[in-house]
Formats: C-alpha cells, structure tokens, sequence
C-alpha cells in the first residue's frame, strides 16, 4: 500500500470503524437477552432472574460505554479525514445520522441511566419497560447507521445537482426503505444477537466447568441456546438476502467474491474453495458446486451473473459516458446563468455515468485530456482485491455453518437431556467466544473493502474523497488512535474479567434463599408433577453422575 493521503485516510478509518464493531454487536445481542431476562423475571418473580438481569446487564453496560466512546470518534472522522466526502453527500449521508442521535442514541443513552439506578425507585413493569427501551434504542441506532450506510453501497433518492456541485436528496422514503440498507440492517443485528449468544453460552459454560453458579449458567444456558439459534439460521436467510440485492446493485462486489472472472451459462456454480490469481484474471484449483450461486445471485435458473471482465467492459463504456458528462458540467460551471441548453441536455442524458469519469482524476486534472490506455486502467480499478475478498467471505459463511451446527447442539441437550452438557462441549463453548467476532469482522470487510474504489457506488470515487491533509498529520493521528485504543481495549477486557469471575453479587442473600426453599420442594416431591427434578445439580449439568467429581 502506497504511503499516501487516501490509503492513510482509509486505514485510519478501517481501524477506527472495526474496532468499533468490536463492541456493537454485543451491545445488539445483550440489550435483547437482557431484556428476555427481565421479562421472565416479572412474569414468574423468581429472584434468580432478576439477578440474571442484573449480572449480565453489568456486562452489558461495560461494553456500552466503550461503543459509544469509539463510535463518536468514528463520526468525527467523517469531517476530519473525509471533508470532500461530507460536502459531497452530507445532504443525503447527514440525515440518518442526526436522526440516530436524536431519536435512538438519546433514547438508548437515557434509559439506561434508569436500568442501572432506577432498580429500588420503578415498579417491576416499570423496569422491564425501561430495559425494552433499552434494547430498542440500541437497534434503533444501528437502524439508522446501517440506512447511511447502505445509501453508500446502493445510492438512491439523491441526484446531482450540477449548479452547486452536490448531490441533493429527492426522495427521504427511497433513502429509509433502500433494499440495502434494509437488508445490512436486519443482517447485523442478528450477527449480533448470534454474537451475544455465544458470549452468554461461553460464559456460562466456564462456570459449570467450574461449578459456580449453577443455577445462572444454566438458565443463560437455556437462553442463549434458544436466542442464538433462531439468530444463527435468521443469519443465513438475511445473508441470502444480501447476496440477492448485491446481484443487481454492486455485481462487481458479487464477482469478485466468487472470484468469477467469466460470465457462466445460468445458473452459475458456487465455488466452494480456490485460489484466485488477479494477474492471470483464473481462479486456480477451484472446487465448484453447480448452480448454488445461479439461485442465492439471482434466484432464477436462467438469470446469468456477469463475471469480471465482462463488468470491466462495461465500466470502460461507463468512463467513456463520464467523459462526456463532465465536459458538460465543465461547461455549466464555466457558463453559469448563460448556459447552453444543450449542454445540460448532454447533462442530464449522462450524469449517471459522472462519477465513471472522476476515476480518471486519479491519473490527470482533466479527465477529457485521458487516453484510451487510461480509459482501461481506471476500468480495471473498479476491480477491488479479489483474493482477500474470496477468503473472507468464505470464512464468514463456514462460521455461520458452525454457529448453527453449536447452538443446535446446546439447544437439543437444554431442551432434551434435562440440561445436562458434555465436558468437552462446554470447553468448546469457551474455546469459541471470539468467534462470532470474526464472523462478523469478515462481513464488515467484505462489505466496505468490496465497495472499492468507491465511497459511493459509481458516484464518488474513494480518492476524491479524503481530506487535504499531510502524511505527517495522518500519521502521528493514527499512532494516536492505536494508542489510546489499545489502552481502552486493555481497560474493556480487564472490567469484562474482573466482573465474570466476580459472579452475580447482587441480590444475593434472596436468590440463595429462594433457592433454598425450591430445592426443599424438590427434594420432599414424588418426583411425578411440576417439580420434578430435571437436573438441577452441578454434577447433572456437567453430564456426569451425581457422586461423581469434575475431573470425572
């Protein structure tokens, strides 16, 4: 990578922005259990629930400071780092974004105030209904984020206005319900509620492993299980979704995942495992499955999806079209009020193609001044980085497999075998908590490095996007970043730790003396009705039995 304004710009921002995403989905996914939580408190009044509720609502309120800290940073990266793009599309990119702060981040950001402080001073409705609030804002608020975003991937409800050299948005209801946005949203989400999912499951696991806290884990057990699996298949459909929109809004992006470097007969094969070579313009050794990417790309067995070179072709005929388009608003701009009709009429006949043009301004001032030998070398840039693309992708859709094949698993032994779990499944469960993480890292780089070289598919390329600013201030910025976030990383994980091993000491006294009497019900039962037992020891829950020790 070149050691330049845009690639500093841009990998300050990959930084800030993934580093962010460490903590959003599990802020996503918490705010919802936590909320499950509760709502089963109010409606049986077992004690144990509400000190559930309040453990992993700690957890959940660590991580939620830390999220908000590194995502205001990020916002203001779009005026420091990205100024031409925020004069650019800030008409448009703007809206959501105020939105989410008026509407989902004050919301989210005062009810929490009253989930951690209002437990003595609100009725237990009142409560639940303040931890709903909680986890709807936190929704809300990636809602809102993932609508800016996905303008960004498929621009709609905007156009450009050439008078005042910005796009201007012409329709709010395009912008709210663009196919894409739509889609990245409820795909986040329930990456994040998978997420959540396993950090609970994983938790909790490590406290029957050790034989603390039994009575929690296991009903975090049963939670997450039934949360994370109906998130981990939601995942799959969602991202089936994904593909289909990507199929006829960002079909660079699709090609260059499959590494498709033809167009196929339809319907097109899936490949499974390869090693793409972007010299060669090949895919070497790679094991295809017919049809599959035929009906996630297009849902159809005679739809073709076009392969690379192909898609090069027509972008070279789309910078030709620029061409023409910025020589008339040179023409515009240069007359003003006294512009020839004609050359707003050549305008508005190629103004979709404008931003095909801008990519030559990589290579010369004047985009009508370029050579053909230009004309193809700016085609080919719309060509992201095809190998780091193909493996990520791969490797966000075998965790996918996986996160379904795990939580099956705990779903069928809390529900079937009376909660009891294998050793070595619970050392799995552990072993695996960062995995949804970098399920959904994967994602997230697919989604924006996929994008390239656009900010803003086929209308602001990323290279007149940055900032004028010197290597030296992005360098001395970005060590800055690094910096203060790895202190704060080191500070998140140290308080995550220190409050897992610490346990539930809230409410402690009253969840042991409830537990107490519920056991003594058990105990003097029949074992025929209600309350019979169905493995409430620790030793059931390891899957061992009843007199025998953990390490058997």
């Amino acid at each position: 990578m070149e050691l330049d304004v845009v690639e500093l710009s841009r990998l300050q921002f990959a930084m800030t922005a993934m580093y962010h995403f460490l903590f959003v989905p599990l802020t996503l996914g918490l705010s919802i259990i936590v909320a499950i939580m509760e709502t089963v408190y109010v409606m049986t009044g077992r004690p144990i629930w509400r000190q559930m509720t309040k453990f992993w609502g700690t957890l959940f309120g660590i991580n939620f400071v830390l999220g908000v800290a590194t995502g205001i940073t990020m916002e203001f990266q779009f005026g420091m780092n990205w100024a031409y793009y925020s004069h650019y599309v800030g008409d448009i990119f703007g809206a959501p974004l105020a939105i989410e702060g008026l509407m989902a981040f004050f919301l989210e950001a005062t009810f929490v105030g009253l989930f951690f402080f209002g437990w003595d001073k609100l009725t237990r409705l009142q409560h639940l209904v303040v931890a709903w609030l909680v986890a709807i804002g936190s929704n809300f608020s990636a809602l809102w984020i993932l609508i800016a975003n996905g303008w960004m991937q498929h621009p709609v409800g905007a156009e450009f206005n050439p008078d005042t050299m910005r796009m201007e948005m012409t329709s709010f209801f395009d912008v709210l319900f663009n196919e894409v946005a739509q889609a990245k949203f409820v795909h986040t989400v329930s990456a994040g509620y998978v997420t959540a999912s396993f950090f609970v499951l994983g938790v909790s696991a490590w406290y029957l492993l050790k034989g603390r806290h039994i009575e929690l884990a296991k009903r975090s057990i049963t939670i997450a299980a039934s949360f994370g699996l109906a998130a981990s298949l939601s995942v799959v459909l969602l991202g089936d979704e994904s593909g289909y929109a990507a199929s006829h809004t960002q079909r660079m992006k699709l090609a260059a995942i499959e590494a498709m470097w033809e167009t196929h007969d339809a319907p097109a094969p899936f490949t499974v495992v390869g090693f793409p070579d972007q010299e060669a313009r090949e895919t070497h050794f790679a094991v295809e499955i017919p049809w599959v990417m035929g009906l996630i790309g297009t849902r159809s067995l005679t739809e073709e999806i076009p392969g690379i070179n192909e898609l090069v072709a027509q972008s070279e005929e789309n910078i030709r079209r620029g061409i023409i388009a910025y020589d008339a608003l040179m023409t515009i701009q240069a007359e003003r009020e006294n512009t020839p009709e004609v050359a707003r009429t050549v305008f508005e006949e190629t103004k979709e193609d404008l931003g095909y043009g801008f990519l030559l301004l990589r290579y010369l001032d004047d985009p009508r001044e370029a050579t053909d030998a230009q004309i193809v070398k700016a085609a080919w840039d719309t060509v992201p980085t095809v190998w780091p693309l193909f493996w990520a992708f791969r490797i966000m859709v075998g965790l996918g497999v996986m996160f379904i094949a795990v939580m099956g698993f705990f779903f069928y032994r809390s529900s079937f075998k009376g909660q009891s779990y294998p050793r070595w499944a619970l050392w799995a469960a552990v072993a695996i908590i960062p995995t949804p993480w970098i399920a959904a890292e994967m994602g997230w780089f697919v989604a924006e490095y996929g994008r390239q070289p656009w900010t803003v598919e086929g209308i602001l390329p990323t290279a007149m996007s940055a900032s004028h600013l010197s290597v030296a201030d992005l360098l001395i910025t970005l060590t800055g970043f690094i910096a203060f976030y790895t202190v704060l990383f080191i500070i998140e994980m140290g308080l995550m730790l220190k409050y897992i091993r610490k346990g539930p000491y809230l409410d402690v006294a009253e969840t042991e003396a409830w537990q107490a009497r519920h056991e003594h019900r058990l105990r003097t039962h029949d074992g025929r009705g209600p309350f019979a037992p169905a493995g409430a020891s620790a030793a059931s829950a390891l899957d061992t039995p009843p007199n025998a020790t953990p390490a058997e």
